[in-house]
């Protein structure tokens, strides 16, 4: 019966990769691939009761991401079999103690070949869960991870320009020198140092 279920689970999303099985992901504000996987997720986890806790296995695994190297490199590798992929991914959310549903949902991922677009559909479930509590969702991309101060000031000041509740989604990038770029819908805002040096690179190939 397990063994059922599991097949009908991995088909579920094996179409759902393909497009052929249809989720209005538009209709909740994210789109494309990312936002058919989350879709399905969050339906799941609606079903079962579960929704905050795959949230916060979710965000505890996009933590982890973000720590290390060695798990950054195993979910972006193109090399890496997808069985030993599944299998690496679901001995580390065993150790983390991390909901049945979240570890299904990931070895599908996994088996998909769609471990790349992890970071993606991690967001687009942050974007879901935002709209059903009525909050904004905010991506926040910095050149080093914020501490919890600065995150905990980062959130009142989106709190006071957006008018509501910020979930922030953070992400690091090196390349970006200092700074930070902070997208909420449709709207960024970048004060990166890497950004103003192309400005000024830009600038200064108009003189003269």
């Amino acid at each position: 019966m397990v063994l059922c279920f599991l097949v009908v689970f991995f088909n579920c999303f094996a179409s759902l990769d393909r497009g052929l099985f249809q989720v209005s992901s538009e209709t909740k504000g994210v789109t494309g691939l990312p936002g058919r996987y989350a879709n399905a997720l969050f339906n799941l986890a609606e079903e079962e009761s579960a929704v905050d806790q795959v949230a916060d296995d979710l965000d505890r695994l996009l933590q982890a991401m973000e720590e290390s190297e060695d798990l950054d490199r195993l979910i972006r590798s193109p090399v890496t079999p997808r069985g030993d992929q599944a299998r690496a991914m679901d001995a580390l959310l065993d150790k983390m103690g991390m909901a049945d549903l979240t570890r299904r949902f990931i070895a599908v991922v996994a088996g998909n070949r769609r471990l790349v677009n992890l970071r993606a559909i991690v967001a687009a479930f942050g974007t879901l869960l935002a709209e059903q509590r009525g909050e904004a969702t905010a991506e926040v991309i910095s050149a080093k991870a914020l501490s919890d101060n600065q995150m905990a000031a980062l959130c009142a000041s989106l709190k006071a320009a957006i008018g509501s509740t910020v979930t922030v989604v953070s992400k690091v990038d090196s390349g970006l020198l200092g700074g930070l770029v902070v997208r909420v819908g449709s709207r960024m805002i970048d004060s990166s140092l890497r950004t103003k040096i192309q400005q000024l690179h830009l600038a200064m190939k108009g003189v003269g």
